[in-house]
């Protein structure tokens, strides 16, 4: 039983971790669905992504897809 008890904390940490790192890169002008993930799968990144700097300028824009179908040739 107390494996399940990790399991279970390790999961809720992460879903803390994720809505914690897209609010954060949304605060500080970053691609906020990457962020969400990566903090998601690995929770400590959410402490580098609150070291890092504020982006300046527009936030980053993913292509869509048909753009990277155009790309793919």
């Amino acid at each position: 039983m107390e494996a399940v008890k990790w399991i279970v904390a390790w999961g809720v940490g992460a879903l803390v971790a994720a809505i914690a790192g897209a609010i954060i890169a949304n605060y500080k002008n970053r691609d906020l669905s990457s962020w969400a993930a990566w903090c998601f799968v690995f929770p400590p990144l959410l402490i580098v992504l609150a070291l890092l700097q504020t982006n300046p300028g527009p936030r980053p824009r993913r292509r869509s897809m048909d753009e990277d179908d155009a790309t793919a040739g």
